[in-house]
């Protein structure tokens, strides 16, 4: 279970990492309120999403793959090829630049504009399918669960610290430089999660 644990909480970290449009918003609302619980609603709008649509994609997908066997290397296959892709992706990517202008949104802005961004966008949907839907199909039972829990833990304990951490960075990387290392990192880290659900591909097959 340990290791179920584990390649959840490095594969959500590794996933959540980039900050694309749902970070980079809730890493403005962090910096832009002028007290923190300013920024609890977008905060729990983005947590909320991801924990939905990562039990849709853990329950969702193993249903699928129960019934299609064959289905299971096929999905593994393919969340292979797009976790080396959205590494080089990530890797080449130049940092959002965060605005100072940017405003401190109202709740009811903040939740619209939170729930846009996490479930209208497609990357975020296919990380969620995708990747942790196909990595969780390696568990089952208990195992599986511990994996499913982890990766909720993981994204409901990174929007609180993205938001705090904006508070004191926001307003001080005006050239994107802190950005562009996350980015590396997490380019890294996803890379190292494609070459282990490649071993588990080959044992497979």
């Amino acid at each position: 279970m340990l290791t179920a644990i584990i390649h959840g909480v490095v594969l959500a970290f590794g996933l959540i990492l980039p900050l694309g449009a749902q970070n980079v918003f809730v890493f403005n609302q962090g910096a832009s309120q002028p007290k923190f619980r300013g920024a609890i609603p977008v905060i729990l709008t983005a947590s909320l999403c991801d924990t939905f649509l990562i039990l849709l994609a853990v329950l969702g997908v193993s249903v699928i793959v129960l019934t299609v066997p064959l289905l299971k290397i096929i999905i593994f296959s393919i969340g292979l090829l797009f976790l080396f892709y959205m590494g080089w992706t990530i890797w080449q990517s130049d940092p959002a630049i965060l605005r100072k202008e940017e405003a401190a949104l109202s709740p009811k802005k903040q939740v619209l504009f939170a729930l846009s961004v996490s479930l209208l966008n497609p990357h975020a949907i296919l990380d969620t399918v995708g990747v942790i839907g196909t990595s969780s199909l390696s568990y089952t039972g208990i195992e599986k669960m511990a994996f499913t829990v982890a990766t909720i833990l993981v994204s409901w304990l990174w929007f609180f610290g993205l938001a705090i951490v904006g508070r004191f960075v926001g307003h001080f990387d005006t050239k994107g430089k802190f950005l562009n290392v996350i980015n590396k990192f997490s380019a890294i880290i996803i890379w190292g999660v494609a070459l282990y659900l490649f071993i588990k591909l080959y044992n497979m097959l």
